[in-house]
C-alpha cells in the first residue's frame, strides 16, 4: 500500500511484521532530532514542552485505531504490565472466585492471570474462548488474535457473552491492533490491552498501550502507584491520590526515546483506511494460502475464513530447520515451537510478490 515509506531493503521478503514490524523510513531522523535537540539543547525542559504528556496524547493516536474516544488510552510499560494492571483493577472488590483465560493464551498473558489469581485468592480457569461459560469469574482475559494460529474472536458476540454473565472482560489486542478495525468504546469492552512492536512498527521493546473507557476510570484502582498517576505529581505528597483521568493508569517516568519513536511511526497510520488494510491483509493472506497448500507435509491451521489475523500458520514436523533456511534466503518468518511456521503479513508495506517469493523458497526446501 505505502511500501515506499518504509525502511525494508528489496532483497528481504519480510514477513514477521506480527514480532517485529518494519521502522518507517522517517523514524530514525525523528529520534535523532529528539536526541540532538529535544535533550541535547532543551535538556530537562523538554519534559515541560510536551514530553510529559506524550504518554497520553500518544495514547489518543493509538485509540483513533482501536476504536476508543480520546482520554481512554495510555501508553507505557509493557503488555505484561499493563496486563496486571488491568486484571487486578478488573477484580479489586469483587465477591466472585475466578478468573477466566484462554486456554491457548500467548504465555505472559497465563503467567501474569496466574500471579494475579495467586495474589487475589481466586482460582484461575482456563477455558476454550469459543466455548465456555462464565460462571463464578469476575473477569475473563481473551486474545483477540491466537498468536500461534491467527484464529480471530469474535469481539461482539464474547463481550456480550461475558456481561450477560456478570463478569468483565480483557481484551489482549497485540495481534489484531493495526490488523483490522476494533471498536472498543461501541462493544462496551472493560479493558483492554496490547503492545506497538508488531504491526504498529513502534520499534523493539516500544511501550505498550491500556484502554480503560471513562465511565470506568474513577473505580479502576490499579496495583502499582507510582508518582506519574498521582493527582498532582509534582506536589511530591506522601499520600497516593490518583489522577482521576487515564492518568492514573501511569505508574513511572516515561520511556521517552521509545515513546517518540513510536510517535514517529504513527504518522504512517494518517494516511490509510482501517478497512483498506483490512481488506488487503485478508487477501494477501488468502493468496499465500492458496500458494502453500498442498505442499508436501505442509499443513495450514490458520483459519481460510474471514476469522483469521494477518498471519497464516503452517504446521510441518521440521519446522525449525525449515525456517532457519527460509531466514538465510532472505525470507524471514518465524518460528513457534514444537512445529509451526508463522507468515504475517503487513499490508502497509508487503506485496503479492513477497507472498510468491516466500511460496517459492518454501517449496524449494520441502
Amino acid at each position: 500500500m505505502i511500501r515506499e515509506l518504509f525502511d525494508l531493503d528489496d532483497d528481504v521478503v519480510y514477513l514477521d511484521g506480527n514480532s517485529l514490524g518494519v521502522p518507517p523510513r522517517h523514524v530514525a531522523a525523528r529520534v535523532n532530532e529528539v536526541i540532538t535537540q529535544q535533550w541535547g539543547r532543551r535538556l530537562i525542559r523538554s519534559w515541560s514542552e510536551g514530553w510529559w504528556e506524550t504518554p497520553e496524547r500518544v495514547g489518543d493516536r493509538v485509540g483513533r485505531l482501536v476504536g476508543a474516544a480520546p482520554g481512554q488510552v495510555v501508553v507505557a510499560d509493557s503488555t505484561s504490565v499493563n496486563l496486571f494492571k488491568a486484571l487486578m483493577g478488573a477484580v479489586r472488590g469483587t465477591e466472585r472466585g475466578e478468573i477466566l483465560v484462554d486456554a491457548g493464551t500467548f504465555p505472559t498473558d497465563g503467567y501474569i492471570a496466574q500471579s494475579v489469581a495467586e495474589l487475589t485468592g481466586l482460582t484461575l480457569r482456563a477455558v476454550d474462548p469459543e466455548s465456555f461459560e462464565v460462571g463464578d469469574a469476575a473477569v475473563v482475559l481473551l486474545n483477540h488474535v491466537d498468536y500461534r494460529s491467527g484464529r480471530l474472536l469474535d469481539m461482539a458476540s464474547l463481550t456480550e457473552h461475558v456481561h450477560a454473565g456478570g463478569a468483565k472482560i480483557v481484551w489482549d489486542l497485540c495481534h489484531s491492533v493495526g490488523v483490522l478495525p476494533i471498536e472498543l468504546d461501541r462493544l462496551g469492552v472493560d479493558l483492554a490491552v496490547g503492545c506497538t512492536y508488531k504491526f504498529l512498527n513502534g520499534g523493539p521493546g516500544a511501550p505498550a498501550f491500556l484502554y480503560v473507557p471513562k465511565a470506568a476510570q474513577e473505580d479502576f484502582h490499579q496495583p502499582l502507584t507510582g508518582w506519574t498517576g498521582h493527582a498532582v505529581p509534582f506536589a511530591m505528597s506522601q499520600d497516593y491520590t490518583p489522577d482521576q483521568g487515564i492518568s492514573r493508569a501511569r505508574v513511572g517516568t516515561p520511556d521517552i526515546l521509545s515513546m517518540l519513536a513510536l510517535d514517529a511511526a504513527l504518522d504512517v497510520w494518517d494516511q490509510v483506511s482501517l478497512a483498506d488494510v483490512r481488506a488487503r491483509g485478508l487477501e494477501l493472506t488468502a493468496y499465500f494460502r492458496r500458494l502453500v497448500e498442498g505442499l508436501p507435509g505442509i499443513e495450514v491451521i490458520t483459519p481460510d475464513s474471514e476469522w483469521r489475523g494477518h498471519q497464516v500458520s503452517l504446521r510441518h514436523p521440521d519446522a525449525a530447520r525449515i525456517m532457519g533456511e527460509l531466514i538465510a534466503r532472505n525470507v524471514i518468518g518465524d518460528h513457534r515451537p514444537p512445529d509451526v511456521l508463522r507468515f504475517g503479513f503487513a499490508p502497509l508495506y508487503n506485496t503479492d510478490e513477497d507472498a510468491e517469493r516466500a511460496a517459492r523458497a518454501l517449496q524449494e526446501l520441502l
